[in-house]
């Protein structure tokens, strides 16, 4: 595992890119990578497809400071594992390093750790939620939470919790197939550090994830993993 300086919580990276930074070739992807492409059948899932692939290259290029050269790019190969998890092969063979990646409206994430942790990141808009839906997937105990914020700050933090939720989905490997409502999410207020602000998910069985979020305009960005992880390093030449 990699370790931060204090030695009690590891180094996470965090790249964020946007569809008009994905080239417009497709040398930086592999064979395989570019045949799977040639399958993508509507524009928008091509879009989003390239748009993961380039954030994932990048993310994973900068954690292992490796310079961004095309021909390089096109030796990472990001393969979907058996839970649907993404994974890393380097000239074919798995990579030391563990990814989550998240797209949303022309923008994708990537964090990266080292090989074995636990590790989710999801992006969401900020946008009007119903009832019905913090009814379905929120426990009691956030339904206060949220029935206790002002009107102006409902939004924003309905989908705050909603993201935790979905990045622990990720790190558990599990998706929708988890009830939602057995994870319960707490916000840590006062820790905020390098414009991120700490989180922690309670899941089943008692496993605990400890995470961070930011706020960008009007995109939510959240991640989880175990073990305990530093505010996310932003990879080399990010810029949003």
């Amino acid at each position: 595992m990699t370790h931060s300086r204090d030695g009690n919580a590891m180094n996470v990276y965090w790249c964020g890119k946007a569809e008009s930074e994905v080239p417009p070739e497709n040398n930086w992807l592999s064979v395989d990578e570019l045949a799977r492409l040639n399958r993508l059948r509507f524009p928008k899932r091509r879009c989003d497809w390239r748009l993961g692939r380039w954030t994932a290259k990048c993310g994973v290029a900068s954690y292992l400071n490796l310079p961004p050269e095309r021909q390089l790019l096109a030796g990472i190969e990001i393969v979907p594992a058996s839970s649907g998890a993404p994974e890393v092969h380097i000239a074919g063979q798995p990579a030391a390093v563990t990814i989550s990646l998240s797209h949303r409206d022309g923008r994708a994430a990537c964090a990266v750790a080292p090989c074995g942790a636990q590790l989710g990141c999801d992006l969401e808009v900020i946008e009007p939620r119903s009832d019905a839906f913090t009814a379905d997937y929120f426990t009691d105990e956030e339904r206060r939470v949220i029935a206790h914020a002002s009107p102006a700050d409902r939004a924003w933090l309905v989908n705050l919790l909603w993201s935790a939720k979905e990045s622990t989905l990720k790190a558990l490997h599990e998706g929708l197939r988890l009830d939602t409502r057995e994870l319960r999410v707490r916000l840590e207020g006062s820790s905020a550090r390098n414009g991120w602000n700490a989180l922690k998910v309670f899941g089943p069985g008692g496993q605990v994830f400890h995470g961070w979020w930011q706020r960008t305009a009007d995109i939510l960005g959240t991640l989880v993993a175990n073990p305990l992880p530093e505010p996310p390093i932003r990879s080399v030449g990010q810029h949003s």
